[in-house]
């Protein structure tokens, strides 16, 4: 057996990647790497170490020539006697219709079609040809943009459902195989493209470093990458338990116990913001220099509000809140949606205690009375004026101050479902320019207590004339 057949064999071992009754699509694009993946794949199937159960091929419609990649890889499935299932879409298109990057849709496009694939082909894993120059170029990109701990990774050699055989297979031995047996493999033209980051790295900043740095760059690269894996486990382990107890995630994202946030120790602090912040962002490429604008939110006197990859981070009544946006937003906003994060306000609110809201021009205090006689007529009940009761027993240890935000909702009373804030404002013939000076008392889980002069919402109205409860004042500042 080969060097090259041994390496490999090695790396299915060590990361226990496939058996003997495994499975395995190999993923062929008619490119070098991925040429050599099918044919090795295909050599470890008859040394009984796997099983290659076909192929699958995804034609991203990108490019004159593949068509021809098409062909080639169909040939391959032919001459090693397996199936193939290939799929087809217009990437380009999609991506503009998804609002994304080309790159995005075409890995989203050809992961599904793995997906595919194995279940067609009754497969367990699928098999990419990522070798020991993609991961040091991976590292390279990650460490210049600044991708944290997990980022410096790199890639994993398995990935759920997804393997990566070659890992440890440097892209010129694999060439120089595929050249000893005559094999023939693909040239994809936009690999030379400089423009593209990755192929800058490996065409200008690779050869730069070994030529005036270390000739064994790629090496160092890709063993930094599995140092930096192990010890991302053991922080990843501490990150779990953590964010077990702080992180609760929502439809859209997810909230961050703030109070509890502050205890855990800095260098952890980090590690759990950036995988909380890293889940919302989804496809989004989210770098240390992002957790470290978030984590100034955490303080009381820091901006209340912040725009990162593909989320929004507030703070809010003792919360940390991550929103997701939808690709290509960029944090933009309708005419009618608060404008600019300056415009933006949230504050604490103790109970009892007061708030002072210099954007508004107004205070909004809060205090705990024995009954319904702390503020008497029927404006107060509902919150339709200067004064408000609401119910204590719902509203927590402490209540937040805030303006709109885009999605708020709440039940006035006598209304029979929630209405949007948006709408029940334009019903009330409230300005646009007025709509974000509007206090907004929330308790704990950002659930609006009461839009300050116009109604409070329908569940925190006191049904019980012997029932405590909080009444809530806003008034001029001055």
């Amino acid at each position: 057996m080969s060097a090259l057949l041994a390496t490999i064999r090695r790396t299915i071992a060590d990361h226990d990647l496939a058996g003997p009754d495994t499975r395995v699509v190999a993923a062929v694009s008619g490119g070098s790497d991925s040429m050599a993946l099918a044919h090795l794949l295909a050599a470890l199937d008859l040394a009984g170490v796997l099983k290659l159960a076909g192929f699958v091929h995804f034609n991203h419609q990108l490019r004159a020539s593949a068509a021809a990649d098409e062909g080639l890889a169909r040939a391959t499935a032919d001459i090693l006697a397996r199936p193939i299932v290939v799929e087809s879409d217009d990437v380009a298109a999609r991506a503009k219709r998804e609002r994304r990057s080309i790159e995005t849709a075409a890995r989203a496009a050809r992961h599904a079609s793995f997906a595919h694939a194995r279940t067609q082909l009754n497969a367990d894993v699928v098999a990419v040809g990522h070798t020991r120059d993609d991961q040091a170029e991976t590292f390279l990109l990650r460490l210049v943009r600044g991708a944290g701990p997990r980022g410096l990774a790199g890639m994993y050699p398995r990935n759920g459902h997804l393997i990566r055989p070659l890992l440890d297979c440097r892209r010129h031995e694999l060439r120089a195989w595929l050249d000893e047996r005559g094999i023939a493999f693909a040239h994809d033209e936009t690999n030379d493209d400089v423009a593209i980051p990755r192929n800058r790295v490996r065409i200008e900043l690779l050869p730069l470093l070994a030529a005036r740095f270390n000739p064994a760059i790629v090496d160092v690269l890709a063993g930094d990458a599995d140092l930096a894996r192990d010890a991302w486990h053991a922080l990843d382990a501490q990150a779990n338990e953590i964010e077990a107890r702080i992180v609760k995630p929502h439809s859209n994202g997810c909230d961050v116990d703030i109070a509890a946030f502050d205890a855990v120790a800095p260098w952890l602090r980090r590690v759990v913001l950036w995988r909380a912040m890293s889940a919302v962002a989804g496809a989004r490429l989210v770098g240390m220099h992002h957790v470290t604008a978030a984590l100034r939110l955490i303080d009381a006197n820091g901006p209340a509000a912040l725009d990162a990859p593909g989320q929004r981070l507030e703070r809010i009544a003792g919360r940390l809140v991550l929103t997701g946006r939808p690709p290509g937003t960029r944090g933009r906003v309708s005419r009618d949606e608060p404008g600019s994060p300056a415009n933006l306000f949230s504050y604490r609110l103790s109970i009892p205690g007061e708030v002072l809201l210099a954007e508004a021009g107004c205070v909004v205090t809060v205090s705990r009375e024995a009954g319904h006689a702390a503020a008497d007529g029927q404006d107060a009940a509902n919150g339709r004026g200067n004064v408000a009761i609401v119910r204590g027993d719902l509203c927590g240890t402490s209540l937040g101050v805030r303006n709109r935000r885009p999605g708020d909702r709440f039940q006035p009373p006598g209304l029979d479902g929630r209405k949007k804030l948006q709408d029940f404002f334009v019903d009330r013939k409230v300005t646009r320019g007025e709509r974000d000076r509007v206090p907004l008392v929330v308790d704990e889980a950002d659930r609006i207590v009461w839009v300050a002069g116009f109604g409070i919402d329908e569940a925190f109205r006191v049904t019980n004339p012997g029932q405590a409860v909080l009444t809530l004042r806003v008034s001029p500042s001055g």
